[in-house]
């Protein structure tokens, strides 16, 4: 004779393993619908764009047509929002600004509609269009992020201004240079052009998300005024962060005067007594920042010329760099390049994106 079930017996404990499961399965699903209906919805506004290109082309149409094409489609569906005039002529300068780049015609794909519409109206050249359309893919920024980094010209910085980073980072961290800059742009944290070291630190940790954004979203906050005890001593790291892109412990040293090369044996003492004692062993070297208000870039070179950690000296502004001067600067620099050196300048700006989401 079968023995009658017993049934479970019912709990009230969470179950936080199941939760989080069901959590994660939640939110990966939310954003593969919402990267398909953003797809969807970009196709439809490259093809309406091919289309009005078309037929001002072929049959004439004007301003007033296509004012007319607004007035009918939202007459015709009300529920339908978006394709006033205005925007219906956006659409036309979005087909026709990457009709014939097909490797830029792919990445606006898979870009909202706010972020494409800042890039293509805001920016002069295709090469500056494809470095901050890769940039808000591998940063995953909201649109008032991305509109921060055009206006502290992020582009122009990228190709002038290259990281003085020591041998020693470059072949522990190929990719340092992709990610580190030579000048951190700091008007954020509304300093006085006279200010205290304290001051700078107080205020970068009160303004701790936009710094983040600032140095790239792969950068995780440990501490500030890390202690490290070495002997009978302590001593403090100013900011401490970790990478995940490279895996490693970065040690930033705040400076308000001028880069002197005595700064970096204080930085390299610092990071031994981090590979030594805090970094895991699957981690990779530790990297110093020395972040200093003003640096002579020979002075720089010479100092970083045989030392021996992965360290880097950058500077900072407290505000927003004059970005038609940039320009200049750059339009100068392309004339002078040979073409070869052009093509490498161009490839250095080049990096892998990767999909994320994205905030309006």
């Amino acid at each position: 004779m079968n023995k009658p079930k017993v049934p479970p017996t019912i709990t009230e404990q969470p179950d936080e393993q199941t939760f989080a499961y069901l959590l994660a399965h939640i939110q990966q699903t939310r954003q593969q619908v919402f990267a398909q209906v953003n797809t969807a919805l970009i196709e439809l506004y490259w093809s309406v764009g091919k289309t009005i290109s078309e037929k001002v082309v072929s049959a004439g149409w004007g301003k007033g047509v296509v004012k007319q094409l607004a007035a009918y489609l939202a007459s015709q569906a009300p529920d339908i929002k978006g394709f006033s005039d205005k925007n219906l002529w956006r659409m036309k300068q979005f087909y026709e600004t990457y009709q014939h780049d097909i490797k830029l015609a792919s990445l606006v794909r898979v870009l909202p509609w706010t972020h494409n519409t800042i890039i293509f109206s805001r920016c002069k050249s295709n090469r500056e269009r494809e470095h901050y359309l890769m940039l808000v893919q591998r940063e995953r920024l909201s649109s008032r992020e991305l509109e921060r980094h055009i206006n502290a010209a992020h582009f122009e910085r990228s190709l002038i201004e290259q990281p003085k980073l020591s041998a020693v980072l470059r072949q522990s961290h190929p990719i340092a240079n992709t990610i580190f800059k030579d000048n951190y742009t700091l008007e954020f944290l509304g300093l006085p052009s006279s200010h205290s070291e304290s001051d700078l630190q107080k205020a970068i940790i009160n303004n701790l998300k936009t710094f983040i954004l600032e140095l790239g979203k792969d950068f995780i906050f440990i501490d500030e005024e890390y202690r490290l005890q070495v002997g009978n001593q302590d001593f403090y790291i100013d900011l401490l962060f970790f990478h995940r892109g490279l895996a490693a412990l970065v040690a930033f040293e705040l400076k308000i005067g001028k880069f002197s090369p005595q700064h970096l044996g204080q930085l390299d003492f610092y990071l031994e007594a981090l590979d030594r004692d805090v970094k895991k062993p699957h981690e990779n070297p530790s990297i110093g920042v020395l972040l200093c208000r003003d640096k002579d870039d020979e002075v720089v070179e010479y100092a970083l010329s045989r030392n021996l950690s992965p360290t880097l000296v950058a500077q900072y502004q407290c505000q927003m760099p004059d970005k038609q001067l940039l320009q200049a600067k750059l339009h100068q620099l392309l004339q002078d390049l040979p073409a070869q050196d052009e093509l490498a300048s161009q490839h250095m700006t080049e990096q892998m994106p990767r999909q994320g989401e994205y905030n309006e």
